[in-house]
């Protein structure tokens, strides 16, 4: 049978953009791995994502609003699939990598905390350095996965993850769509979390920017993607115009939701949790477990314990909390 990889590395070459990142050009892995018959390296590190604990995880973080009961608001998994969805019809449109762009995608998040972004700033309270969910993405694929061994990825797709918020941007045009579609779901799908809350309704949302943008999340979402497809070739760009109020959307967004006391009045509490994981675990390591002990060997007490709690979802992050602190109800 004939080596499928090779052909499809040739029907990159056929049908991609010239601005295309081909997989044959990729910088490779830190370790050595032998081509697989069937996928492109960029391919496997997709499926190497899909079936990674941490990703798993994500079904489990809070997007926004911590531990919602109700079906229907975003977790960080959806959130992380919506993101998927958009960078994929950007990069098809574009005739770049979809395998890349999928990969990094699906990848970006894995290293965020339980609670959101309020649990970020928990740890960086706590921290003698900098945390920060895009350098924690990075290393649970380089070095906290399969039990320390990492999962091995392409450089692209690590450089993509690590680039995708803030900073420089990715190396790659792929990566580049990646961080645009990252900002277009999260601002779309949090104003439509809030609305879904009652946090805030749809007339709040101001008028120039409906005019421009549309009057509801799939509207917005196609004339910003459409902006996107129209004006870029050799670099990822919007019209300055659409631009201007996909800024003003995401100021919208951080002014009426994020820093909203009705749906962040909870977020005061996470610091509490964080705080009280956090000390506990510093004067007893061993509660980690054997899985974790093992990093204390070449890493210090407090970078183990934050890849600790990073890891943590929601409901395991509230449960060690209640273990800790909470006495339990004696047993006759």
């Amino acid at each position: 049978m004939e080596n499928i990889r090779q052909i499809t590395e040739q029907n990159e070459k056929l049908i991609l953009s010239p601005n295309a990142t081909l997989c044959v050009n990729s910088k490779g892995r830190a370790k050595f791995e032998e081509k697989c018959s069937l996928r492109t390296d960029f391919q496997r590190d997709r499926d190497r994502i899909i079936h990674c604990k941490a990703f798993r995880r994500l079904k489990h973080k809070t997007q926004v609003f911590l531990s919602p009961e109700l079906d229907h608001y975003r977790t960080r998994l959806t959130h992380t699939l919506e993101v998927s969805q958009i960078a994929r019809t950007l990069s098809r449109a574009l005739r770049l990598n979809e395998d890349l762009t999928e990969a990094i995608a699906l990848g970006h998040d894995l290293g965020h905390t339980p609670f959101g972004h309020a649990g970020e700033r928990a740890l960086n309270e706590l921290l003698p350095f900098e945390f920060t969910h895009y350098d924690q993405s990075v290393r649970v694929c380089e070095k906290l996965e399969k039990d320390g061994k990492g999962l091995n990825l392409t450089y692209e797709v690590l450089n993509g993850i690590q680039r995708h918020t803030k900073g420089a941007f990715a190396d790659t045009l792929e990566g580049k769509i990646v961080r645009y579609a990252d900002r277009i779901a999260y601002i779309n799908h949090d104003i439509a979390d809030a609305i879904r809350a009652g946090v805030i309704s749809p007339t709040q949302i101001p008028q120039e920017i409906s005019d421009k943008l549309g009057n509801d999340k799939s509207a917005r979402i196609s004339s910003l993607v459409n902006s996107i497809v129209k004006n870029s070739s050799d670099d990822i760009k919007m019209d300055t115009d659409t631009e201007k109020y996909y800024d003003m959307l995401h100021e919208f967004l951080f002014q009426a939701v994020y820093r909203n006391p009705v749906a962040k009045s909870e977020e005061v509490k996470v610091l509490g949790i964080i705080e009280g994981i956090f000390k506990a675990l510093y004067k007893n390591p061993e509660k980690m477990g054997k899985e974790f002990l093992h990093y204390l060997e070449n890493d210090s007490k407090e970078r183990v314990i934050a890849d600790y709690i990073a890891g943590m979802t929601d409901h395991y992050a509230i449960t060690v909390y209640s273990d800790m602190y909470i006495p339990r109800s004696w047993q006759i």
